[in-house]
């Protein structure tokens, strides 16, 4: 049986061998098959070019220059002061001949002197810094003592002695002036029964008078010039001054025959309605600006 087969195995062999000494064909597109056709395989055209895109560069703003900022220059300080060097201690020479009379022997009689220790000196305490001046310190100024005393409140004006239309039944023409003295009140008849009333100022105790006159003079800012009765009473009073917001005469001035006394205005409202003058009748400036206008050289005045 063994016989049979192996020569059988060794044929079988040897067909086969040319088969597989032959080389392989590979083709590029398909790979060998036994199942498929020989056919030539179809050609591929040519790979179509495409245009590459252009892109624009983005234009950017310029970048900011930066400035160097300027810094206010560092204050100079004193220079640091120079110490004195410290003193260098040096050690005295040593003998290996222990001192003493065998020393005294061998040295020939010259003994080592001792050598005089240096005094030690603390170091100069260092100096303080002196802050860089800023400007020499002003203090805060001091008001006037005028200026810190408290002014009094003034009262307000009464409503009662502001310019008003009333009515008159006098027997007075119209034109007259009437000062009323114990109402602190100045009348200008008018027309048809009416009359123009003026709050005024009038003498202190002991200066209000009463009589007949005629106005014989007008002034606009006046000058004022003190009476001698007036600065025998008042020695601090100035001999002169120019008429102006400051006068005690005010705006306006209406003398009174040959006396010395005048309607007038005042720089000091709120004394409208009481008695402080030498006598004159004072009013408001505003007033005594329409009364003035309104009065003419001759006219009558009554005081009561």
């Amino acid at each position: 049986m063994q016989r049979l087969v192996v020569p059988a195995l060794l044929a079988s062999v040897a067909a086969t061998c040319p088969a597989l000494a032959q080389p392989m064909q590979i083709n590029p597109y398909y790979s060998a098959s036994p199942y498929q056709a020989s056919a030539a395989q179809p050609g591929y055209g040519a790979q179509p070019q495409y245009a590459q895109p252009q892109y624009a560069q983005p234009q950017y703003a310029p970048q900011p220059q930066y400035v160097q900022p300027q810094y206010a220059p560092q204050p100079q300080y004193a220079p640091q002061p120079q110490y004195a060097p410290q003193p260098v201690y040096q050690q005295p020479e040593q003998s290996n001949l222990g001192g003493g009379f065998i020393e005294f022997v061998f040295t020939g009689g010259r003994m080592r002197q001792p050598q005089p220790q240096p005094v030690y000196q603390p170091p100069a305490p260092p100096p303080v810094m002196q802050q860089p001046a800023y400007g020499p310190y002003a203090p805060a100024p001091v008001p006037p003592r005028s200026m810190m005393q408290v002014q009094p409140a003034r009262p307000a004006l009464d409503p009662r002695f502001l310019k008003q239309t009333v009515a008159y039944k006098g027997d007075e023409k119209p034109g007259t002036i009437i000062i009323n003295t114990p109402e602190r009140l100045l009348y200008l008849v008018q027309d048809d029964g009416k009359a123009l009333r003026y709050g005024i100022g009038v003498g202190r105790p002991g200066f209000t008078w009463a009589g007949v006159h005629q106005v014989t003079a007008k002034r606009e800012w006046p000058d004022w010039r003190p009476p001698d009765e007036m600065l025998k009473r008042r020695p601090d009073l100035p001999r002169f001054m120019e008429g102006g917001p400051d006068n005690p005469l005010g705006a306006r001035a209406m003398y009174l025959g040959s006396t010395l006394y005048r309607i007038h205005g005042s720089n000091e409202p709120w004394t409208i309605g009481t008695q402080v003058s030498s006598g004159c009748i004072r009013m408001r400036n505003d007033d005594v600006v329409d009364l003035y206008e309104r009065v003419k050289i001759g006219t009558k005045v009554l005081v009561i």
